[in-house]
């Protein structure tokens, strides 16, 4: 064979240029990032414009649905909230102490545990374990419908499948993600007024007045705006991924397990850039 007919083949085949087909896949990643987070939006707006217009068109979201998800992922998930958030409430306790001592003002930790409480602690721990929770019963549903062709026998019927499905859990989340966070603050809370009383003797009715004392209704507004985004972004993460379900019972599994995986990753992150513009 010729040598330039050999430099060819060796051009032609991908792993002879690596640079090539790595700048290939980053394109070919990026283009179907891109396209993912354009459908989640055009559920997201498909999803609102049903929930605010469709009784207009007779057509509207199915109250029944909306309550069922929000007794599925509000009330039945509060337990595991408040023991996690209690938890929190105690470790946050046990450091601040810790570190004060130091400097001979442990009679601050009631303001620290406020403060990281509602602003921090309480919207990341609901937003986690509701990824955790309900995003991937989402993903996992709705994957497993789209594996049985029920999403295709509901537009066969006329049913939209955006307006059965989506807009009601986007409308339940809406509603008891935040109150769940709430639930969580005064949960986080509580656990730190108990250490603090064991371990300072500080009195329960006097942990509340300098908690209340320190927090503005900015610092719970904070942590209730946090999660009203992360109510929307654990939604459409688990939606998405169960629309895009193929090749049966493993491909449920894949999407269950890649939307658990990106809602926290997407929450960690939007976390951080809300806590860097309301805290400058």
């Amino acid at each position: 064979m010729l040598p330039w007919r050999r430099a060819c083949r060796k051009m032609a085949d991908p792993s002879e240029r690596p640079v090539s087909s790595s700048i290939e896949q980053l394109g070919r990643t990026t283009v179907r990032g891109v396209e993912e987070v354009g459908y989640s939006c055009a559920l997201f707006i498909e999803s609102l414009l049903w929930i605010l217009i469709g009784q207009f068109i007779k057509q509207p979201v199915r109250i029944p649905s909306v309550f069922a998800q929000m007794m599925g992922m509000g009330i039945a998930a509060s337990p595991i909230v408040f023991i996690l958030s209690f938890a929190i409430g105690v470790m946050l306790a046990i450091q601040i102490i810790y570190n004060l001592k130091t400097f001979g003002a442990e009679s601050q930790v009631v303001v620290g545990v406020a403060l990281s409480v509602t602003r921090e602690f309480g919207p990341l721990i609901t937003g986690i374990l509701i990824a955790g929770r309900t995003g991937s019963a989402l993903a996992a549903r709705i994957g497993t419908m789209q594996v049985n062709q029920e999403i295709d026998a509901l537009r066969v019927m006329g049913i939209n499948p955006v307006r059965y499905l989506v807009a009601p859990a986007l409308l339940a989340m809406m509603i008891m993600v935040p109150v769940l966070t709430f639930f969580s603050d005064l949960a986080g809370l509580l656990g730190g007024a108990i250490y603090t009383g064991i371990e300072l003797g500080l009195g329960f009715d006097a942990y509340v007045d300098q908690s209340l004392e320190s927090l503005k209704v900015n610092d719970i507004m904070q942590g209730l705006l946090k999660s009203e985004v992360f109510a929307v972004i654990i939604t459409l993460v688990g939606v998405t991924n169960g629309f895009a379900v193929i090749g049966g019972a493993e491909g449920v599994g894949r999407a269950t397990t890649r939307a658990v995986v990106l809602s926290i990753t997407y929450i960690v992150i939007a976390d951080m850039v809300f806590t860097y513009f309301l805290n400058r």
